[in-house]
């Protein structure tokens, strides 16, 4: 599963994991905090909040390159960029200074944070366990825009692919049309592969045409099989396949070119190789 939907939002179901390992937090210290009349859930919050601007700023610092010419991109988190580790250490350095410094609350915010941070450790190591087992392209049935039936596998041989599914009438999958059209010039040893959802071959022709796109391997999945069979429930989502065709990374939502390009860090870095022309352009 790679997002779970509430009502009309889909969430990408790591920061779903993310939030419920907080909300475990808060409710161990309540516990606790009740126990020794120190109540923790303010300073839990703090942290909790010192910690993800850390990991955007980790992202940030990471990804640098990827941001230049795009200054109000580094706070855009839309993009879901965020360096995980670096907010994790952050969140200890903080975490471990305000129980120095508060000796009333220590062992409640002790107690709170351990538990959050291993129920995100386990439910974020099951989940990579889970999604390990799903080896291969899903065969899904796809068409290209003359309604001729397309083998994925065909397209993929033996290359690494990354897989689109979007829509024409979703906003942020039109935002990041320019990021994904200019990574497939970038770096011709991967696949990119547009496979739209639910909609007719003559809406997306009219699209790339009135959106001046020139993508290859834009496909119609009319039945939206692909997001069912990935566990996706919302638009846009981008699917990570190496080259033997295993999942490796997912990412749901909009994305930017440092994000983009995390993604494409999880094959080897041979494919990672820019084309001439495009190095000649740099």
């Amino acid at each position: 599963m790679l997002s779970v939907g509430v009502g009309p939002v889909s969430l990408s179901i790591g920061h779903v994991l993310l939030v419920f390992a907080f909300v475990v937090a808060l409710i161990v210290g309540a516990i606790a905090g009740r126990k020794h009349k120190t109540p923790i859930a303010g300073t839990l919050s703090d942290i909790f909040v010192v910690a993800m601007i850390s990991a955007r700023i980790g992202f940030v610092i990471r990804y640098y390159e990827h941001y230049q010419g795009d200054w109000l991109g580094m706070i855009d988190i839309r993009d879901g960029g965020f360096d995980m580790v670096s907010g994790l250490i952050v969140a200890l350095v903080f975490g471990g200074f305000l129980m120095w410094r508060r000796a009333d609350s220590r062992r409640a915010l002790g107690t709170a944070m351990v538990a959050g941070l291993l129920t995100w450790g386990f439910t974020t190591g099951t989940l990579n366990l889970i999604n390990q087992q799903m080896k291969g392209l899903p065969e899904v049935a796809l068409t290209d825009l003359n309604e001729q039936p397309v083998d994925l596998n065909v397209i993929a041989n033996g290359q690494p692919t990354v897989v689109n599914l979007w829509a024409t009438w979703c906003p942020p999958c039109i935002r990041e049309m320019p990021v994904l059209e200019e990574a497939q010039k970038r770096y011709p040893g991967i696949n990119f592969v547009f496979a739209n959802q639910g909609e007719h071959p003559e809406t997306i022709q009219k699209f790339l045409s009135e959106q001046n796109l020139d993508l290859n391997h834009v496909l119609s999945d009319r039945q939206g099989q692909f997001g069912r069979v990935t566990g996706s429930h919302g638009l846009p989502t981008t699917l990570f396949y190496n080259a033997e065709g295993n999942l490796v990374d997912s990412h749901m939502g909009e994305l930017s070119r440092a994000s983009l390009f995390r993604g494409l860090e999880r094959f080897d870095t041979n494919h990672l190789t820019p084309s001439a022309e495009i190095t000649a352009n740099d």
